[in-house]
């Protein structure tokens, strides 16, 4: 920051001075994405969405198919996607609100089975036995059926997402038109986001289709075992596994309580160790090795990021964690060649400098 005194040199502000102001600035920014997090979500993930598909509409295009057609087959698609996400969501929550409150004798069989082994080992029990009669599952049900509400409340959000994506589906074919007119005045910038187009693409393919493995397997474990409800803990399998650390967790606890209320304590630890030894194996072992280096981000940048864009955008900012620090990287680090230091410090691995010839 400059600024001209009667023909004298420009005065620059003191290092320390400008971190302070960008510190605030980036405070302020947050604070007004995270109150506009009801438009700001919808759109991003519709930005995510129709770059992840945008390699189905070259495709098409390369077979000879006119623009126009491509472009429906590519908005059908997506269409398709969420209609069908949000329907078996709607359908088995409704499900879950019903058959939740059937479940009450086994709950206090199980608590009254902890109780009787917390009172061989001498451990007082009368706080948690109020804490027991204080349970009850129809209440559990009202509340689930008051999230279905706010969640059927949500079409109007669900029309807009779906808005965003046929526009922006729409007005992909001229992405690439703009980015060389990026690149005429500034090559490092649409280099930049070249390659968070090219690694967020690589990571959402390849983590949807690890997703879509891991979801497959827990599904026909759950129905093997009896758990009730077992395509929608099997999706949520496949929508946490976008969720990096954190996702295994939320989504391993909902049919492992129904496991434990229907088969026994015998039943939930079968769960569980299916779950744990399809995580580690599928999310931990072969599917990193796929996605390389398409990231390129450190486990605690990740992790921290995980926290923060939950924190700004919700539910959604979870789950596109990782795609959206690597917009933020493109756009505030690696469009500027003298941020590369920063990256440096982002990354799992920096990369050797390389001095010139």
């Amino acid at each position: 920051m400059t600024s001209e005194r009667g023909g004298a040199g420009p005065v620059r502000l003191p290092p320390a001075l400008l971190l302070l102001l960008g510190a605030a600035a980036a405070v302020v920014v947050a604070l007004g994405v995270r109150e506009l997090a009801w438009l700001i979500g919808p759109v991003l993930l519709a930005l995510v969405v129709v770059i992840t598909v945008r390699p189905v509409e070259g495709l098409l295009l390369r077979r000879g198919v006119p623009r126009w057609l491509a472009v429906i087959v590519l908005v059908l698609l997506v269409y398709a996607v969420v209609v069908v996400l949000a329907g078996v969501i709607v359908g088995s929550v409704a499900r879950l609100v019903t058959i939740l409150p059937t479940y009450r004798d086994e709950l206090d069989a199980v608590l009254g089975g902890v109780f009787a082994l917390l009172r061989e080992q001498g451990v007082g029990v009368v706080p948690l036995s109020e804490i027991a009669s204080s349970l009850d599952l129809g209440r559990l049900a009202v509340v689930l059926g008051a999230l279905l509400s706010g969640v059927t409340g949500l079409a109007g959000n669900v029309v807009f997402l779906l808005s965003v994506l046929l526009f922006l589906a729409i007005e992909s074919g001229g992405f690439e038109a703009k980015l060389a007119a990026i690149a005429s005045a500034r090559p490092d910038a649409a280099r930049a986001l070249r390659d968070f187009a090219r690694g967020t693409r690589r990571f959402l393919v390849v983590t949807t289709v690890f997703g879509l493995l891991t979801a497959v397997v827990d599904t026909v474990v759950l129905l093997a075992l009896g758990v009730p409800l077992a395509v929608l803990w099997g999706l949520l399998a496949f929508i946490t596994n976008y969720i990096p650390y954190v996702g295994f967790f939320i989504g391993v606890v909902p049919p492992a309580v129904l496991a434990l209320l229907e088969g026994g304590w015998s039943r939930m630890v079968v769960v569980v160790l299916i779950y744990v030894v399809v995580n580690f194996v599928l999310c931990s072992l072969v599917q990193p090795r796929f996605i390389g280096d398409a990231v390129g981000l450190s486990l605690v940048v990740v992790f921290l990021s995980l926290g923060f864009w939950a924190w700004m955008l919700g539910p959604l900012g979870a789950v596109l964690a990782v795609p959206l620090t690597l917009l933020t990287k493109a756009v505030l680090v690696d469009a500027d060649p003298r941020a590369a230091w920063v990256s440096a410090l982002l990354a799992a691995r920096p990369e050797p400098s390389r001095e010139p010839s």
